[in-house]
């Protein structure tokens, strides 16, 4: 990355670069903020944690201010500093069409960071700078952490807030409000006391500044609005101007829930009293906006809150139709499963009449594969996706193997690692292919009790076994359903047995699932059936 030439003028003229030398920098590799922190400083990790805070929460700032901000730490030598995070303005030109990450700067160029530093206060003299054809102007914010006392602690860092002068013009009043504003909060970084704590799950800074902003004084009147923010709370049906407004008496009034009413009037009086509610939304007529209040106190005197709004009908409107479609979905994978609990029963009921031996296996085993695929959509309806954890599937699909089969074996199951979270559209093939492997497992893998070699395949335990076992590797299901039996016949020929229910295993894995199967005797003894099923899209 070349260095941009940087050359302190007097003014808004640029000297040559022979009038000025561009100070001597340097790159490391980009890397996260807590890498770069933690190999270049001495940081402390609580130190790191608040410039994670700060970087989590400072587009505000940049938005409000019109400017890049950087944030620079001190590193080994007398006045050097590394860029470990940057943040441009949605609200205003960039000064930096550079990324500035990894940057260690030292000299003259970084006397304004020095200063921050050194005295802990926000430096905002000197004359514009050029970064190539863009003239900016430096401010420079220190960074404190209060101690657990609750007091104001050393400087750890600088905020580095740059501001593009190319677009310069008379600022409105909506400028001069984001600008007083955001000065408010660079005392309040300086002070140690922004940003505020992030509230349990919440994992984003919206509301932002362009959606709408609200400017409180000590007592809680609106002294400005922006244009979006007075949008937002037309659509919740206060049609006149906002500023002189008492903000939570108006969101009592607004709201059509009255605790909800309460919950967001009381957020903006926690807000002035210095604390960092979590943001609330309002409901009325129809319209949903979310609001975020933030106190303002500069050095630690209250002088009033921001509050920012979003109008998120919208949004709120198709996450209620998401929910209802996700209901809906679950209430038919309920129905599927209650109709195919029907069928099983059904068949049941007309093995039971059946005289023919050949007959009524073949119901019951077609009961038994309708109730497994049965299984699947009863853990579906329960799911809010579709998707399934099919460990839980696996061991009762287990359980009723050895329950139905016919043989007077028994026969103990044992699952070892886990299938996790799978999509509803292999769960369901794969439950039955595991069906019928355990269901040839326990009838055909171990002699009936006194044939010859029935003592000869057990356990340590000293009976028969079956384990299924799962792990994933590499987008890939690797399954093995291993048994301690007698293992497979010399005459077996996998690609064309007669027996049905290795021929509907042998579809549905190269078909459906589109994997692989193999069949062969253990070297350990019995028969072990290996899958191998892609988890990834085809």
């Amino acid at each position: 990355m070349a260095a941009p030439a940087v050359i302190h003028a007097p003014g808004p003229a640029r000297r040559s670069a022979a009038a000025a030398a561009v100070p001597p920098w340097q790159a490391v590799s980009v890397s996260t903020l807590r890498d770069l922190a933690e190999e270049h400083t001495r940081l402390r990790p609580s130190d790191i944690d608040h410039l994670h805070r700060i970087a989590g929460d400072w587009q505000l700032l940049s938005d409000l201010s019109f400017a890049d901000l950087l944030l620079w730490v001190p590193v080994d030598g007398e006045g050097t500093f590394l860029c470990v995070a940057q943040v441009r303005p949605t609200t205003a030109p960039t000064a930096y069409l550079d990324d500035q990450v990894g940057r260690i700067v030292g000299g003259p160029e970084v006397a304004h960071l020095e200063v921050a530093h050194r005295q802990g206060r926000i430096w905002r003299e000197g004359d514009p700078v050029w970064y190539g054809d863009v003239p900016a102007r430096h401010e420079a914010i220190p960074v404190r952490l209060r101690t657990a006392a609750g007091e104001a602690g050393e400087v750890i860092a600088v905020v580095g807030r740059d501001t593009n002068l190319s677009t310069a013009r008379t600022p409105s009043q909506l400028e001069l409000n984001y600008l007083t504003t955001a000065d408010d909060l660079a005392q309040m970084i300086a002070d140690g006391t922004f940003p505020p704590p992030r509230h349990p799950g919440e994992t984003t800074s919206a509301p932002r500044v362009g959606d709408g902003l609200v400017r409180l004084d000590a007592n809680g009147k609106v002294t400005y609005a922006s244009p979006n923010a007075q949008s937002a709370y037309r659509r919740l049906g206060h049609a006149s101007h906002l500023v002189g407004e008492d903000l939570a008496g108006l969101h009592r009034r607004l709201a059509s829930d009255p605790l909800e009413g309460t919950d967001a009037a009381n957020s903006v009086l926690a807000a002035l009293r210095g604390d960092a509610p979590p943001r609330r939304e309002i409901d009325a007529r129809g319209a949903t906006m979310l609001t975020r209040s933030l106190p303002l106190m500069p050095a630690g005197v209250p002088i009033g809150a921001l509050v920012l709004v979003r109008d998120v009908t919208e949004v709120r409107r198709r996450d209620r139709a998401l929910i209802t479609k996700d209901a809906t979905i679950r209430e038919i994978h309920h129905r599927v499963k209650n109709n195919l609990q029907t069928v099983a029963a059904l068949l049941r009921l007309q093995a039971r009449r059946v005289t023919m031996p050949e007959a009524r296996v073949a119901l019951e085993e077609s009961v038994r594969r309708v109730a497994s695929i049965a299984l699947v959509h009863e853990t579906l309806s329960m799911s809010s996706d579709e998707a399934v954890e099919f460990d839980g599937i696996v061991d009762r699909v287990a359980s009723a193997a050895t329950e139905v089969a016919a043989t007077e074996v028994s026969v103990g199951m044992r699952r070892r690692g886990s299938f996790g979270v799978l999509p509803a559209e292999i769960a369901t093939s794969l439950v039955m292919v595991l069906n019928e492997l355990l269901l040839n497992a326990v009838e055909h893998g171990f002699p009936p009790p006194g044939e010859d070699g029935a003592a000869a395949v057990r356990d340590e335990g000293g009976r028969p076994e079956v384990v299924v076992t799962a792990q994933r590797l590499r987008k890939q299901l690797h399954v093995s359903v291993a048994d301690n039996g007698r293992g497979l016949p010399a005459e077996f020929d996998a690609e064309r047995g007669a027996n049905l229910g290795l021929q509907i295993v042998r579809a549905l894995i190269t078909g459906e699932l589109r994997g692989s199967i193999e069949l062969r005797n253990s070297a350990a003894g019995g028969t072990e059936a290996v899958l191998v099923v892609p988890l990834g899209k085809g």
